[in-house]
């Protein structure tokens, strides 16, 4: 879910007397968003949880995280998680202005997990043989 978004529902939950707290890494967002309480972690984008397969680094990121709702006093609070990524190369990709186009071509035949799901569908009549 993107930032913005995130914030905006922390912010309507909080109103509603839900307590909430966002980790993500697009400092520039929470600061325009002001949820009720954050956590910034200078990692990639997609990674606010941590490095894939480093369960040491995502439960560290995520226990300094929740020290958030005792730490965080004023509303839109925001803490800077001390946790590094290692290298910087990401840093290099992310600022670039051009990028490589990832995707691929878009099938419009439907795609289906397991065979079952194939048999379902047609079934139901939500596609044809």
């Amino acid at each position: 879910m993107c930032h913005q978004t995130v914030c905006l529902v922390a912010r309507h939950l909080e109103a509603n007397g839900i307590p909430t707290l966002c980790l993500g890494s697009a400092l520039d967002i929470f600061s325009a968003g002001r949820p009720p309480r954050a956590s910034f972690l200078d990692y990639p984008l997609g990674h606010s949880a941590g490095k894939p397969f480093a369960p040491v680094d995502q439960l560290s990121i995520v226990r300094a995280a929740l020290a958030g709702f005792e730490q965080i006093t004023t509303p839109g609070g925001i803490t800077r998680l001390v946790n590094e990524w290692g290298d910087d190369d990401w840093r290099a990709e992310a600022r670039a202005t051009q990028g490589q186009d990832t995707r691929q071509a878009r099938d419009e035949t439907p795609q289906f997990q397991f065979p079952s799901d194939r048999a379902a569908a047609l079934a139901s009549g939500a596609i044809r043989a």
